[in-house]
């Protein structure tokens, strides 16, 4: 090597060997000052984030547990009502007739909740929601583990379409009995997903809180983020959650586990019966976000004193940059020359520029290589020495590389690959380039890396493509579509997402096994990509789901008309090794920009329009609809109005009398709540008190009304008026969620009432829970000498046990019953069970809805106690209450 190649100036380097490590020493002070300082301060956040972690794990330990109980009673009432039906198919002779008790009856289609009676043929014999045609139902798997099973057990089934409801629901069965002990029918019980997790709290799980049922299987039966409910094949929890045991908490990261990417802290708790599990989720940002907004303060605040810090060592430091800069200077010279003999897996050159004839870098001359840098080139080291680029390249090839060595001299220093797989001259596939110029001659590393790009490419292949079908797959469409969306948005042209569903699959699947299902599933991705444009893209993103991306539309109409081609396609059956089976597809549309403005969110409303079609009938395609935000603006306003009603205490009190029909005089009233409002008057109670349930205000409510009574009442006292004892209405969640009987004992201390004038109607929802702490709050009411009447009976389906246990003292059947009384056997038979069973309870019963004198005349001769209605008198306001109300009883 040439001799003059060496740099000069070694005094320099002499003196970087003293003034290096002063400045080391300064340096690493300042460093250690700086990690203690941080190593506190992030000590400090973590801890608060571990606290505040451990909060929210808590609280989703409760929840699943309270949920977990929760669910065991709904089932439970379900069951209940399935041994009440049947023993009313049994009383009236198998004539009951389910039709008549819908609607207004003990059985409203509007909670989602149908009963039906099948014979032992598997023919529906009569259900609550009518039928047009005969229905047979033998093939149905409720109808089969009944009829097959030796045992009177209740069975459950998964959610499944209902063949009456034309709805998603869970089937709850019995089966019936003829005389002589052989198998008469099944009494049906269908439920829609949503009865289930009716209860979600909004105020406790947030806005992205989970609320969701599994099976033993640990396979999702329903969910509830939010305001959204999601039933199979919907999918909120998009993996088997990592749970195990019957009860814990875990913390599932987002990506893997759930649709909506959200990381969520979650409880579960096994039920005591039915192998069934409650999952509660508290969504990690929301838990989380008081913690990061002071952690985040902290942090700025650290970096404003750390940068200070830093300014200071930088105004310290100035006098032994310049030496420093010199001693790298020389270390990159020395390095130059080490690489030629040190790094024998690259390949080494030495590159001095020649000027041109206008005095301007032209061509770079080889004055020294390695061994490997010349195999790599092609050439033998003694034979590439000396050469010039333009002479080892063809003219475009020199051009393009004098001009990249150009580059890394005037930056004196650049890395780059180079796809060499066109360079007759070289052998490999791809370089990988380093140039470096620490002084007039540049330092060139070059290195093969052709089997570690093959490498990569295989990966990347592997990686975005569907293993089954070969058609990209879902990891490779979260990539592509922010790309495509943002040249969209560039060229102001429309893109559609189809969501595809393939209908039937799921039936060959089960029936024909997973071999079959896999050939079925290619099929239908060759025929998907020839249904298509040809610049259409086609991607599976698991299970018999599948995506298409049409792009540059110029129409929204474009989109339909490729799902028509996509739906023409599938009407031929396909033909698999063994046999033919017909599968439809039902297609939900996205089109970008008036559905969504990135990929998470077209995605999702293509799923929506795709369940949309689902739930009207399969093997269509509609697009997506945003009507549903106006009924959220809706609501959202209605809440507003109720809690400045609440503050400016619009509320008042009607009361409604009670007559024993023993005496014929009036023996109670009962308080309902009216919503004075200023611009609509009178509001009704139930305009209100589903809002007033769901946003939890209905506490506050109750508060209102136990106060407001015991005001009228003592108001009475005061004027000499004689009274009698006024029942208050005690919601559900007014009853589990506050303490109902310390806000009675200090309205009746404030206002210096008896016990004996108060008394409490509990729904039967309230009672569902067998829980030791129901018991105690009611003997403790009962204690003070407060009667306790259960509400609404019939509508609740609460088990005998409960009502005995409990120990309540009166009993209101539901205006339901007293309605339908007289119109059929059926209702005649349900009424005179209740006052039976009341009786045998101790309790007495009172009938509501009274509204005729033949009604009156019935409910005598079956010896009810008591009557409420219209027909003693309507709700009225105090000033208009007569002092006492007499009834005359019809001969």
């Amino acid at each position: 090597m040439d001799s003059s190649a060496l740099p000069p100036g070694l005094e320099g380097e002499r003196f970087m060997r003293f003034s290096l490590p002063f400045l080391a020493l300064w340096l690493i002070s300042v460093v250690v000052i700086g990690a203690i300082a941080w190593h506190y301060l992030l000590g400090g956040i973590e801890q608060d984030r571990k606290s505040a972690e451990a909060a929210a794990v808590r609280e989703a330990e409760i929840l699943a547990r309270s949920y977990a109980g929760h669910l065991s009673q709904t089932i439970d009432a379900i069951d209940q009502l399935s041994l009440y039906v049947r023993y009313g198919w049994k009383m009236s002779g198998s004539k009951l007739d389910l039709q008549t008790l819908s609607d207004t009856g003990p059985f409203p289609a509007r909670l989602g909740l149908y009963v039906t009676i099948v014979n032992a043929e598997g023919d529906i014999l009569t259900s609550t929601l009518g039928m047009s045609e005969p229905i047979n139902v033998s093939e149905e798997a409720y109808f089969l583990a009944q009829s097959s099973s030796g045992s009177d057990q209740l069975y459950i089934g998964r959610p499944r379409y209902g063949i009456l409801s034309k709805r998603t629901v869970t089937h709850f069965s019995r089966k019936l009995m003829n005389g002589d002990g052989r198998f008469g029918g099944v009494v049906v019980i269908s439920v829609v997903p949503e009865y289930f997790i009716a209860g979600y709290d909004q105020l406790t799980l947030g806005p992205h809180g989970l609320l969701a049922i599994l099976g033993s299987d640990r396979r999702v039966r329903v969910a509830r983020i939010g305001d959204q409910v999601y039933t199979p094949p919907a999918a909120t929890i998009v993996a088997p959650p990592a749970i195990d045991g019957r009860s814990g908490t875990v913390m599932l990261d987002g990506a893997t586990y759930f649709s909506d990417k959200r990381s969520r802290y979650l409880g579960w708790q096994a039920t005591e019966r039915h192998e069934m599990i409650a999952v509660a989720g508290i969504d990690q940002q929301d838990a989380l976000s008081v913690f990061t907004k002071d952690s985040d303060e902290t942090i700025l605040h650290g970096i404003v004193a750390t940068s200070a810090l830093a300014l200071f060592t930088l105004l310290a430091s100035l006098s032994l940059a310049r030496l420093s800069w010199r001693k790298q200077q020389i270390k990159q010279l020395h390095d130059t020359y080490r690489t030629a003999t040190e790094r024998g897996n690259d390949g080494f050159f030495i590159m001095r520029p020649r000027a041109g004839d206008d005095g301007k870098i032209s061509d770079f001359k080889v004055i020294d290589c390695n061994e490997q840098g010349a195999r790599i080139m092609k050439y033998r080291r003694s034979e590439l020495i000396g050469l010039t680029i333009s002479e080892i390249y063809s003219h475009s090839e020199a051009k393009e590389l004098n001009r990249l060595l150009r580059a890394a001299y005037e930056k004196r220093h650049l890395e780059r690959e180079i796809d060499a797989r066109k360079v007759r001259t070289v052998a490999a596939d791809w370089l990988h380039v380093s140039i470096g110029r620490p002084d007039g001659d540049l330092a060139v590393t070059i290195r093969d890396i052709s089997q570690t790009k093959a490498h990569v490419a295989e990966l990347e292949r592997i990686g975005s493509e569907d293993a089954l079908t070969r058609l990209p797959n879902r990891h490779w469409l979260k990539r592509y579509l922010p790309q495509a969306l943002v040249s969209a948005r560039a060229s102001r042209q429309m893109l559609a997402l189809l969501f595809i569903d393939l209908d039937g699959f799921k039936a060959v699947n089960d029936t024909m096994g997973h071999e079959i299902g896999d050939e079925l599933l290619r099929n239908a991705g060759r025929r998907l990509k020839e249904a298509v444009r040809p610049h259409d893209i086609v991607a599976r993103i698991g299970g018999d789901e599948f995506i298409v991306v049409t792009e540059n539309l110029a129409h929204r109409t474009d989109a339909g008309q490729v799902a028509q081609r996509i739906l023409h396609s599938f009407e031929a059956p396909f033909r698999l090794s063994q046999g033919t089976h017909s599968v439809g597809t039902s297609i939900g549309i996205s089109v970008f920009p008036n559905d969504g403005l990135d990929a998470d969110t077209l995605m999702s409303h293509a799923d929506m329009a795709m369940y949309a079609v689902k739930m009207s009938g399969k093997r269509n395609y509609c697009y997506f609809d945003a009507q549903f935000s106006e009924s959220v603006q809706r609501r959202h306003q209605n809440e507003v109005e109720f809690r400045h009603a609440l503050e400016q205490n619009q509320f008042v009190i009607y009361y409604q009398p009670r007559i024993d029909l023993a005496t014929c005089r009036m023996s109670s009233m009962e308080a309902l709540v009216r919503w004075a409002h200023p611009e609509r008057g009178i509001i009704e109670p139930q305009a209100f008190i589903p809002l007033a349930e769901e946003t939890g205000l209905i506490i506050q409510l109750g508060e209102q009304v136990i106060d407001k009574v015991c005001a009228q009442l003592a108001f009475w006292l005061r004027h000499g008026r004689e009274i009698v004892p006024v029942s208050i209405n005690v919601s559900a969640r007014q009853f589990t969620q506050s303490d109902v009987a310390a806000t009675l004992a200090d309205a009746l201390k404030r206002y210096q009432l008896d016990a004996h004038l108060v008394e409490i109607e509990l729904t039967e929802s309230s009672m569902m829970s067998s829980g030791q702490d129901v018991s105690e709050v009611l003997a403790v009411m009962q204690h003070m000498g407060v009667k306790l009447l259960v509400d609404d009976f019939g509508t609740g389906y609460s088990s005998l046990a409960q009502l005995q246990e409990l120990d309540f003292d009166t009993l209101k059947v539901d205006r339901a019953f007293t309605a339908r009384l007289g119109s059929n056997d059926a209702s005649n038979v349900f009424y005179t069970a209740i006052i039976t069973m009341a009786h045998s309870l101790g309790m007495k019963v009172v009938a509501e809805g009274v509204e005729t004198e033949e009604q009156v005349r019935r409910l005598a001769a079956l010896r009810c106690d008591e009557i409420q209605g219209y027909f003693v008198a309507p709700p009225l306001p105090p000033a208009e209450q007569q002092t006492a109300y007499a009834l005359n009883l019809p001969d």
